[in-house]
C-alpha cells in the first residue's frame, strides 16, 4: 500500500480457501495458505468457503487454529476482518470473508440463496483508508446453476444501483461460477463495471482447475478507480492449495 498526496495505491486479492483443505480434502493446508496470501502483500483479501467454525475438524486435527479460520489468516496483517456465514451444517459453518488494512466502518452479509440446498451470499463492506474517499467492497459466490446465478446476478445490480453511490469506488471479486460468460456481461451491462483482467489481456482469466485451469469462474470487477493493473501470481505454490487459483490486481485511487 502506497500513499501519495493525491492517490492511494492498493492491492487486491481473491481466493477461494477451499475451506482450508486440498483439493478433494486430501490435506489441511491453512497454515500454507496463510503464508501464501502473506506473500501477496495484499492490502484487501476476498475469501470464499472460509469456515467460521467446524466442531469435528477441531476435534480430530492437531494444528487446527484456535480461532476462526479468517481471523487465523488475518493475524497481525489485516487489522479489520469481516465474516457472512452462508452455510451451515451439523459440525460447523462456512461462508465468505473479508481481510483489511483499512479500517471496516459497516458490513452487511446478504442471503442470495435460490431453494433450500445450496446457501450463498454476498459480503457487502464500506473501508475506509486513510484521508480518502470510502471504498465498498463486495465479496462474492454465486451457484452452481445458470437460473440461479442470474437471480443473484440482478440481486447484485440492484444492490450496486440502489445502495452503493455511484462516485465511490467499488470493488466485487470473488467465485462467480460462471464458465458461460452470462454473469460477466449482465454485470458489465447493468452496473459499468470493469473485469480487470479482460480489460487489460482481452479475456477474463482462467482459474479452475487451480493445477490445469480450464474454466474462468473467479473475477475482479473495479469502478470509479484511476487505474488497475492485474498482478501475475506464480503457479506455484497456488496450485497446491486450492481447487481454484487466486487472482490479485494493483488498484489507483
Amino acid at each position: 500500500m502506497t500513499n501519495n498526496n493525491a492517490s492511494l495505491t492498493l492491492k487486491v486479492l481473491t481466493v477461494n480457501t477451499h475451506k482450508g483443505f486440498t483439493v478433494f480434502n486430501r490435506r489441511f493446508i491453512l497454515h500454507e495458505l496463510r503464508d501464501a496470501i502473506r506473500q501477496t502483500q495484499a492490502d484487501i483479501v476476498f475469501l470464499q468457503e472460509v469456515l467460521g467454525a467446524h466442531h469435528r475438524h477441531a476435534s480430530q486435527l492437531a494444528h487446527w487454529p484456535t480461532t476462526t479460520q479468517y481471523e487465523f489468516l488475518a493475524d497481525t496483517i489485516w487489522s479489520d476482518f469481516a465474516y457472512g456465514r452462508n452455510a451451515v451444517y451439523p459440525h460447523g459453518h462456512h461462508g465468505n470473508a473479508l481481510l483489511s488494512k483499512f479500517p471496516i466502518t459497516r458490513y452487511d452479509n446478504l442471503d442470495i440463496s435460490v431453494g433450500r440446498h445450496e446457501k450463498r451470499g454476498l459480503l457487502h463492506c464500506v473501508l475506509q483508508p486513510p484521508g480518502g474517499a470510502e471504498i465498498h467492497a463486495i465479496c462474492v459466490h454465486l451457484g452452481l446453476r445458470e437460473r440461479h446465478r442470474a437471480y443473484q446476478m440482478a440481486y447484485l445490480c440492484r444492490l450496486i444501483e440502489n445502495e452503493i453511490p455511484a462516485d465511490a469506488p467499488l470493488v466485487i471479486a470473488g467465485d462467480f461460477n460462471d464458465w458461460r460468460m452470462r454473469s460477466q456481461k449482465a454485470l458489465s451491462r447493468c452496473s459499468g463495471m470493469v473485469e480487470a483482467f479482460k480489460s487489460r489481456h482481452g479475456q477474463v482469466a482462467r482459474t479452475f482447475p487451480a493445477r490445469f485451469p480450464l474454466l474462468r469462474l473467479d473475477r475482479i470487477y473495479l469502478r470509479n478507480v484511476r487505474a488497475y493493473e492485474p498482478v501475475a501470481l506464480s503457479q506455484r505454490p497456488w496450485s497446491h492449495l486450492s481447487d481454484h487459483a487466486p487472482l490479485a490486481v494493483e488498484i489507483e485511487l
